[in-house]
C-alpha cells in the first residue's frame, strides 16, 4: 500500500485481506490521492489505520464507535473520541471523562490521549477514517463505511464476549451489524454537550463493561489516562 493507505497491523490484515482487494477500498486509495492533492486531510496518512496498529485483532475486548475524525487541525490521530497529547480536549471527550469519574472515581485526566486504552483491547474505531480540514462528515460517501461495516462484521463472526459501546443514534444503528447472541451491546446517548444529558451521563459504561469482562474471565480495563 502507499503512504496514503499505510499499511495495517498483521492479524488486522490477515482477516481483513479480501476487503484491500475490492473495487470500493481501491476507489477509496484514489479519492485520497485526489482530496489529498486539493485539501488539507485529517489524520496524516500514517495515523489512517491507527486503531488498528494500536489494537491488534488478537487483542479486541472491547469496541467503541465514533463516526469521523476531528477535522480541527492536530486534534485527529485515528482514535475515535481521542486527542494527541498537548491537544485541548473536545467537549465530548471532556463528558467521557466526566462519566468516567461519576462512574469509578477516576481523576479527570489532563491529557486526551486514548491510546492506553487502545494499548489494553479497546478498538477505538472511527466510521469513517478520513475528513477534509474544518469539513465534518466531508468523507462519509468515498466507501469507508463499507470497509468499517465490514470490520465490525469481522469482530462480531471471528470473535465471542466483545463489550460494543454505541453512543447515538449513528453507532446505535451499526448494532445490526452484531451478532448479539455472541456479544453485548451498551446503548446510550452521545456525549456531546447537546446530548450527554438524555442518557449519557449516568450510563455507567465504563465499570458496567469492566463487570462484563471479569465474569467472562478477562482482564478489566483500565480507564484512567
Amino acid at each position: 500500500m502507499s503512504e496514503i493507505i499505510p499499511a495495517i497491523e498483521a492479524s488486522w490484515k490477515e482477516v481483513l485481506i479480501a476487503e484491500f482487494q475490492k473495487p470500493y477500498f481501491l476507489q477509496i486509495k484514489k479519492t485520497l490521492i485526489e482530496e489529498r492533492s486539493k485539501y488539507q486531510i485529517y489524520p496524516p496518512g500514517k495515523l489512517m489505520f491507527n486503531a488498528f496498529n494500536q489494537t491488534p485483532f488478537e487483542k479486541v475486548s472491547v469496541v467503541i464507535i465514533g463516526q469521523d475524525p476531528y477535522h480541527g487541525p492536530g486534534q485527529a490521530h485515528g482514535l475515535c473520541f481521542s486527542v494527541p497529547d498537548e491537544t485541548a480536549q473536545p467537549p465530548s471527550l471532556v463528558n467521557i471523562f466526566k462519566e468516567i469519574h461519576a462512574d469509578l472515581g477516576i481523576t479527570m485526566p489532563k491529557t486526551g490521549n486514548l491510546e492506553k486504552w487502545a494499548k489494553q483491547g479497546v478498538l477505538l474505531l472511527n466510521a469513517m477514517l478520513s475528513v477534509r480540514q474544518n469539513s465534518a462528515g466531508s468523507h462519509q460517501k468515498i466507501g469507508w463505511e463499507t470497509f468499517t461495516n465490514e470490520v465490525i462484521r469481522t469482530i462480531s463472526n471471528h470473535k465471542s464476549g466483545i463489550v460494543f459501546l454505541l453512543w447515538g443514534k449513528f453507532a446505535q444503528e451499526k448494532g445490526q451489524l452484531i451478532d448479539r447472541t455472541r456479544h453485548t451491546i451498551l446503548t446510550a446517548a452521545h456525549p456531546s454537550p447537546f446530548s450527554a444529558y438524555n442518557g449519557f451521563f449516568g450510563c455507567r459504561h465504563f465499570s458496567k463493561t469492566n463487570e462484563i469482562l471479569l465474569k467472562q474471565g478477562k482482564h478489566p480495563i483500565d480507564w484512567s489516562i
